[in-house]
């Protein structure tokens, strides 16, 4: 866990829940180098398949690996082929609908069940358009999450994933350019990325209950209340050029809607309301509707 130090309308259209096959030789979708803290979704893909299956019980989090490995050879075992624990094309047949194919050959839309739906889950996660749990099956919050990324990217929002969308889909995401200070002081003790077989999309800063909430930068307030759909007591504060920072499971919200505030100003106090098993700061970074990574916008 990392120490941090002390920081000196209406919500968005969704927020989506966070909690956040092709076989290993198959072709993968490589995410780029600036994101290489994320895995490869076809692996990711692999672990959905091996997931439902029952033979894994990690992170779909990308990454090959011993629990990968051991993972496809207690399910080759099981299924009666050779226990060499990589991913071919017996072994992707035997894992059934979610072994094939990989993401790019074909178009998908709802409905769509494949490898290929959840290495498009597993992407667009990385992008900023976490849907819910990986599990390969094109449902609703897919579809609005391939949305949600077309419209980011300029793309026609027509919430299917066809060449045009999987080609941005390889390319980084969008960075932060603004600095931003830190909300509170605490530990990081749940970083963005994958979380189980959901995808986390902010940082969980832990920190007792009451501790004060800052704006992370200067901008207006256009969300300060309790938000149903799981974080609570939130705030979310715009900053201009399509950049808004969440802060969610407040014990007490200090802000009110339309308020301009400062960089360092008191938006709450940390809380558990919401889903929250315990105190702490849920911060979000999004920009243009998309959830990055914040930690490399913090100052230090």
């Amino acid at each position: 866990m990392r120490k941090v130090g002390a920081a000196g309308a209406a919500v968005e259209a969704t927020f989506v829940g966070v909690r956040g096959v092709a076989g290993v030789a198959a072709a993968a979708l490589v995410l780029p180098a600036a994101t290489s803290a994320a895995g490869s979704a076809d692996v990711a893909a692999l672990q959905v398949a091996l997931r439902a299956k029952g033979a894994y019980a990690g992170t779909v989090d990308g990454v090959p690996g011993p629990t990968t490995t051991n993972a496809v050879v207690r399910f080759q075992k099981r299924v009666g082929l050779a226990a060499d624990g990589v991913a071919g094309p017996r072994t992707r047949r035997a894992l059934g609908r979610l072994g094939a194919p990989v993401l790019g050959a074909r178009t998908l839309r709802l409905n769509a069940l494949g490898a290929d739906v959840a290495a498009l889950q597993f992407a667009l996660a990385w992008q900023g358009a976490p849907s819910g749990p990986f599990d390969g099956r094109f449902g609703p919050r897919l579809q609005a999450a391939v949305r949600r990324f077309q419209v980011a990217r300029g793309l026609l929002a027509d919430g299917i994933a066809g060449p045009t969308t999987i080609a941005a889909l390889r390319s980084a995401p969008e960075a932060l350019v603004t600095q931003l200070a830190w909300p509170t002081q605490g530990w990081v003790s749940s970083p963005f990325g994958p979380r189980g077989n959901w995808f986390h999309a902010g940082l969980d800063i832990a920190a007792a209950t009451g501790a004060t909430v800052v704006a992370a930068a200067p901008g207006r307030v256009t969300f300060a209340g309790f938000h149903v759909g799981g974080y609570g007591n939130l705030v979310v504060v715009a900053h201009g050029n399509g950049l808004r920072t969440l802060y969610a499971h407040l014990s007490s919200v200090s802000a009110t809607v339309g308020l301009r505030v400062a960089a360092g100003a008191v938006v709450g106090l940390v809380g558990s309301t919401g889903h929250a098993t315990g105190p702490h700061l849920h911060f979000e970074a999004r920009l243009r509707g998309l959830a990055l990574d914040p930690l490399p916008a913090l100052a230090r």
